[in-house]
């Protein structure tokens, strides 16, 4: 008598890493990711790697890796906060406070003309807007429960933030090189130009050192900015119930940097920490690129994508004949 044929056990989700026993999918991925921890790999070879690993065999721990590429860049950029000095810290938050508010203001408005002229669902379109006026996914976590966001109208404006974030990291650096930008000035450009803390950081690590520290520190005064526009989107909305996210780690940044300027022992060790923190974005980049699917990239669709462009563009242009005019 013939035996039925075995069912097989499906395999149990790995609690942890240390759980597992590892597919070669899974080995690949792992090992992509601790090579880019070495010098050798630049955040931008880092998304691109990710993007490449996504279309070719997929993310095997995709359902980790908002948290992951969440807590990697808090903790990267606290880490780079160990690498700068107060006064020049403070000079770029005064020199990006009016570009980050005349730029936050006109990009929600454009952004809201130019949903209603495309027709695009409210909510996606007021997440796209608040996203590239703000700083790209953390804007759109933060946002997304107050103006109670579906799941569908989140994924559309991540996926339209981050597909212009990979761009953004590539083209930022050259266009700087081509127009002989200074590190201030580039630093200031892609701070309000670029959606993404993490993409801001990386295209101004490759520019340089100077730039870096300027990027940093306007990116970040800009991220406050989150607070009143989730406020006003609770308002706008009618939704009082709704809890905002405030970005601590951005205290932490401010601990590092003081820290760093004023105690002799903490800034023997700056340059490993910062470097510690390089290493740790460009891990953030892989994991963003990786996560980056061609399901989530085809749910995008045409019209919220050309808002997402047109905007981009815009804020692009206008900050970069600002900073050449004005710097």
């Amino acid at each position: 008598m013939d035996q039925a044929p075995a069912i097989p056990t499906p395999k149990k989700p790995c609690r942890s890493l240390l759980d597992c026993s590892f597919t070669a999918r899974e080995i690949i991925f792992l090992a992509t990711a601790a090579f880019c921890l070495s010098p050798l790999i630049s955040p931008p070879v880092a998304l691109l790697m990710g993007l490449i690993i996504a279309q070719l065999i997929g993310h095997p721990y995709l359902h980790l890796n908002h948290k992951a590429t969440h807590f990697l860049l808090q903790v990267s950029v606290v880490g780079l906060g160990f690498g700068m000095n107060v006064n020049s810290a403070v000079k770029a938050g005064k020199e990006g406070i009016g570009f980050a508010f005349i730029s936050i203001i006109g990009t929600l408005t454009i952004g809201f003309l130019l949903g209603k002229f495309l027709k695009i669902e409210q909510k996606t379109s007021y997440l796209i807007a608040a996203g590239t006026a703000i700083c790209g996914g953390s804007a759109i976590a933060a946002i997304a429960p107050v103006i109670k966001a579906g799941e569908k109208q989140i994924s559309v404006a991540l996926g339209t933030i981050f597909i212009l974030n990979s761009i953004a990291l590539f083209l930022f650096p050259f266009i700087g090189h081509l127009l002989h930008l200074s590190q201030t000035a580039f630093g200031l450009w892609s701070a309000i130009a670029i959606h993404d803390t993490s993409s801001v950081v990386g295209a101004a690590s490759k520019y340089g050192a100077q730039a870096l520290e300027t990027a940093t520190t306007v990116k970040l005064t800009r991220t406050l900015w989150i607070i009143p526009v989730a406020l006003l989107s609770a308002f706008i909305h009618k939704n009082k119930d709704s809890k905002i996210k405030i970005p601590y780690f951005i205290g932490w940044f401010i601990v590092a940097v003081v820290l760093n300027t004023y105690i002799p022992f903490v800034r023997q060790y700056g340059h490993s920490l910062t470097g510690a923190a390089k290493a740790g974005l460009t891990l953030t980049l892989f994991l963003i690129g990786s996560g980056l699917s061609g399901n989530l990239l085809q749910s995008v669709g045409l019209r919220p994508l050309i808002q997402g462009v047109v905007l981009w563009m815009i804020i692009s242009a206008t900050t970069l004949w600002a900073v050449v005019a004005l710097i």
